[in-house]
């Protein structure tokens, strides 16, 4: 445990956990700690966590409303790329995770902090990807973990602490909760303790961005989403900002019981884990940004693109954000986006999204090569020659020892 710590900056939600690790800080390196709460539309009110840090004596309080950010240089980046992890999770934690990170080594270098803290355990993924973003932009930077080196390890002890400290524990935090909650913009995701056995369906009480696809309305709902060089900026022919359509594509989702996902993942650090997710919005959008592409994105794009997309989510779930493979990858993705515009319409209906028309200024569909009435624009003689050229290697294979 390294005891040279003068300031450090926490990422702090105001919750029992990080109020604990707020007070266990001070206790334990007897330095100075400086708050950072950041709002990525997980839909809680912020302000009390200002108080409490208040409460605690701290000094330096940045809460930042990070939300435009967050969909404009993260989530939209990522769904530029279809990036789905393991063909299905939309990774709503992961993408997350490296906008907090940044902020914290921005706060740490404009308050002169020699460390920064997160609340993670040791046995998940976040613990990585925090780690991998203070490393990957300040080298040198100090990284506390208080789970992996505190002694704090039931709820029974971290009550005890909190009493004892004299931090408030509301009433539904004495009891064992029945699962964890992650939520931001993207998505919420929900594990752990009555969620662990991967047999058990999840109750309905875990859900709570959308109503079940059994309840959702009896009347489709149609919406039209207009792409500019592949991102989202507009619905119904209404321009928007990113977090503006991200947040109208949730309510719209969970209306229509869209967006449920229940994933058995394999975690980066190698264990198998159970998680419920909802992300509403998410699965619209991939659905529409994919329609928009197939009417604009050449074969050979496209297929380059979805053959390298399980390794650019993979970057992401396992924290490599700010890594240049990743750059690397971003820089293609984005160049294949140029004339990716146009819009698309679709049908929401009981937990689906189906995807009923697609037009664009920048189109590569031609009906008049495609038409099966007579055309003047493609000759089918020409796939004689194209069938026997592409025939040659597979009647040699098949000529080979025969003579």
């Amino acid at each position: 445990m390294t005891q040279d710590i003068k300031k450090v900056v926490l990422a702090y939600s105001g919750g029992l956990d990080t109020s604990i690790i707020l007070k266990w800080l001070k206790d334990t390196y007897n330095c100075e700690v400086v708050t950072f709460t950041a709002d990525l539309g997980q839909g809680e009110e912020l302000e009390p966590a200002r108080k409490k840090a208040e409460m605690f004596g701290v000094k330096e309080i940045f809460i930042e409303d990070l939300r435009e950010e967050f969909v404009a240089n993260y989530v939209f980046p990522m769904f530029r790329a279809n990036a789905l992890y393991e063909g299905v999770y939309l990774l709503g934690t992961s993408i997350a995770r490296p906008l907090i990170a940044k902020r914290q080594i921005e706060i740490a270098h404009a308050v002169g902090a020699d460390a920064v803290c997160h609340g993670a355990t040791g046995k998940g993924n976040d613990q990585v990807r925090f780690e991998l973003g203070y490393y990957a932009l300040n080298p040198d930077i100090k990284v506390i973990a208080p789970w992996r080196e505190w002694d704090l390890n039931s709820r029974t002890k971290l009550i005890d602490y909190a009493e004892k400290n004299q931090i408030p524990v509301a009433k539904d935090k004495r009891g064992e909760a029945p699962f964890s909650v992650d939520a931001n913009l993207l998505h919420t995701s929900s594990e752990g303790k009555l969620l662990e056995d991967p047999w058990e369906e999840a109750p309905e009480y875990v859900y709570n961005r959308t109503v079940s696809p059994e309840n959702a309305p009896d009347k489709p709902t149609y919406i039209e989403i207009e792409f500019e060089r592949g991102d989202a900026v507009g619905i119904d022919g209404v321009k928007m900002s990113p977090a503006t359509i991200l947040t109208k594509l949730n309510e719209l989702g969970g209306k229509n019981g869209i967006g449920r996902l229940d994933l058995l993942e394999n975690r980066f650090v190698g264990m198998k884990s159970r998680g419920i997710y909802e992300t509403p919005g998410g699965t619209i959008l991939l659905t529409a940004h994919r329609g928009i592409e197939s009417i604009t994105l050449d074969r050979g794009a496209m297929h380059l693109k979805d053959e390298l997309m399980p390794k650019y989510a993979e970057l992401i779930y396992n924290g490599f954000w700010f890594s240049p493979e990743r750059e690397m990858l971003q820089a293609m993705i984005d160049k294949s986006q140029e004339h990716v515009c146009g819009t698309v319409r679709l049908k929401l209906y009981k937990g689906g999204v189906h995807l009923v028309g697609r037009k664009s200024p920048k189109s590569l569909y031609s009906m008049e090569h495609v038409t099966f009435e007579e055309d003047t624009v493609y000759d089918q003689h020409d796939a004689a020659g194209f069938i026997k050229l592409n025939a040659l290697r597979l009647r040699l294979l098949n000529k080979r020892g025969k003579n």
